[in-house]
């Protein structure tokens, strides 16, 4: 199970560094965060996998508002 969940966190790095739209960029962020925080979940660490989860959907927040107002400038 481990090494599944390791598996869809590279997934999803990859689907973050691979996809031109903002859009699949922070669907794949928030994939590799869940799945981040469920390996650590899996390996005992549940307080520090809801601390990081609440640090990474603030930041995946900001990082997506961002890059949408910089897709919808035309210039």
């Amino acid at each position: 199970f481990v090494l599944f969940l390791g598996f869809c966190l590279v997934l999803g790095a990859l689907e973050v560094a691979s996809n031109p739209s903002p859009y699949y960029g922070v669907l794949g962020l928030i994939v590799g965060s869940v799945v981040g925080c469920g390996w650590l979940v899996s390996l005992g660490a549940s307080f520090i996998s809801l601390v990081l989860f609440l640090v990474y959907l603030g930041g995946m927040l900001v990082a997506f508002v961002y890059s949408v107002s910089l897709a919808a400038v035309p210039y």
